[in-house]
C-alpha cells in the first residue's frame, strides 16, 4: 500500500468496472469523478461534481479537484487534495471537525437546491413570482369586472 503522489486523469463517459490505481476517471456527462483511494487501500472514491460540492478544474493538461477529499467513512481515513495531477496529503480531522464539515455541506446544499431539492431558491425569486401572479390575477379580475 503505497500512497500516490502523482496521478493521471482519464476523461470517460462511463466509469470502468476495473479501475487502475493512481487514475482519476472523469465523466463529464455524469458530472462525476471516481478513483481508487490514493492511499493505496483500493476503496472506490466517488466525488460528484456540483456547484456546492466538488469542482473539477482542467487547465488543458492537468486536473485539480476541490475541495479536498476526506475519506472519513473509510478504514484508511485518508485526506488529500488533487492539484494539477498531483496528490497533496492533508492532516486527518477530529470527529468534531468531520461532523461540523458535514453540517456545513448539508446546509450549503439546502441553500442552493432548496430544502425540497427541486432547484435553487432565493427569497427574491419567490417574491418576484408571487408579485407576478398577484398582478396577473388582479388584472384578470379587473378585466372580468369591466375594469372597475
Amino acid at each position: 500500500m503505497t500512497p500516490a503522489t502523482g496521478i493521471r486523469h482519464e476523461f470517460v463517459e462511463f466509469i470502468p468496472a476495473k479501475r487502475e490505481e493512481d487514475v482519476l476517471y472523469v465523466s463529464i456527462p455524469f458530472a462525476t469523478c471516481v478513483h481508487s483511494c490514493f492511499c493505496g487501500c483500493g476503496t472506490k472514491v466517488v466525488t460528484p461534481l456540483s456547484p456546492v460540492g466538488w469542482q473539477l478544474f482542467f487547465d488543458g493538461e492537468t486536473v485539480s479537484l476541490t475541495p479536498s477529499v476526506g475519506n472519513w467513512s473509510f478504514d484508511c481515513q485518508s485526506h488529500y487534495w488533487v492539484e494539477r495531477n498531483s496528490v497533496r496529503w492533508a492532516a486527518g480531522w477530529s470527529r468534531q471537525q468531520i461532523e461540523d464539515n458535514r453540517l456545513r455541506d448539508q446546509s450549503a446544499k439546502e441553500r442552493y437546491y432548496g430544502v425540497d431539492g427541486r432547484g435553487p431558491v432565493s427569497l427574491e425569486t419567490k417574491s418576484v413570482k408571487t408579485r407576478s401572479r398577484q398582478g396577473l390575477l388582479s388584472r384578470f379580475s379587473k378585466w372580468l369586472s369591466g375594469g372597475k
